[in-house]
């Protein structure tokens, strides 16, 4: 679904921005409703939510509203398939994967959401990172799947901002926002504008800071604050706003 990057020419954020940031959060887990999107309403602030389904109908009525607020509802799988050497998978792995199996459960997921939220997802979390189906030689990349049914596939704990005239939108890159704080946040939305860069950064609960895998909602805050002011030159919205504006740019270059 993406267009092709623009290897040679410079990129051109909107109003002037220097960079981009897109807050995304994993699992629609509790705390998002309960700790999250106070923070992000109060700012005006859109982020996307990648969900599982389970969470999402614990909560429902709150992520329809949510939904209907702005904030983009993405796929993040129906299962939840990793490599199985995490314990929690075992049952559910990757490896015993085949791409039939994992574009059925992409798109089951889409449907349960769109039911549920009434939003059809365009842009998918791949869950712990991975984006491999099977084992040894008979080992395949779903990422081509991906980028046949989303417009933006998020990875994760990767080690630097998007290049927004050169990734692949189907394996973007994702750095994580778990247990950072206020000012390890702030740097990395400075290095996306120093460098004209896309930041994902991604997230799991949001709550008190030093805990696992939980965005310490004074860094949330903070981000937030920091991405806003126009001194900055940060343009913060969804994973699919940015998505949507950067290959809107490489079709009208490449017209």
């Amino acid at each position: 679904m993406s267009a092709e990057p623009l290897e040679t020419q410079p990129f051109r954020w909107p109003q002037g921005k220097r960079g981009a940031v897109s807050l995304t959060f994993d699992d629609a887990r509790a705390s998002q409703i309960d700790a999250g999107m106070a923070i992000l309403d109060a700012l005006g602030v859109k982020a996307t939510f990648y969900a599982s389904i389970g969470n999402l109908e614990r909560r429902l009525a709150e992520w329809r509203k949510a939904a209907a607020r702005g904030h983009e509802m993405g796929n993040h799988s129906l299962s939840h398939p990793c490599s199985g050497n995490f314990r929690f998978a075992r049952n559910n792995a990757l490896e015993n994967y085949t791409l039939e199996r994992m574009e059925a459960d992409l798109l089951d997921a889409n449907d349960q959401i769109r039911r549920l939220v009434g939003a059809t997802p365009v842009t998918f979390a791949y869950p712990c990172g991975q984006t491999f189906v099977g084992r040894g030689e008979g080992t395949r990349s779903y990422v081509p799947l991906v980028a046949r049914h989303f417009l933006v596939g998020r990875g994760a704990y990767n080690e630097a901002p998007n290049d927004p005239a050169f990734c692949d939108l189907a394996q973007a890159f994702g750095m994580e926002a778990d247990r950072k704080s206020p000012d390890e946040l702030k740097a990395l939305a400075a290095r996306a504008a120093d460098e004209g860069g896309w930041l994902i950064l991604f997230g799991h609960d949001v709550g008190e800071a030093g805990r696992h895998q939980v965005v310490p909602a004074d860094s949330l805050r903070a981000l937030c604050e920091y991405a806003l002011e126009p001194a900055n030159g940060i343009w913060i919205d969804t994973v699919a706003a940015v998505g949507t504006y950067i290959q809107n740019v490489r079709s009208d270059s490449s017209s």
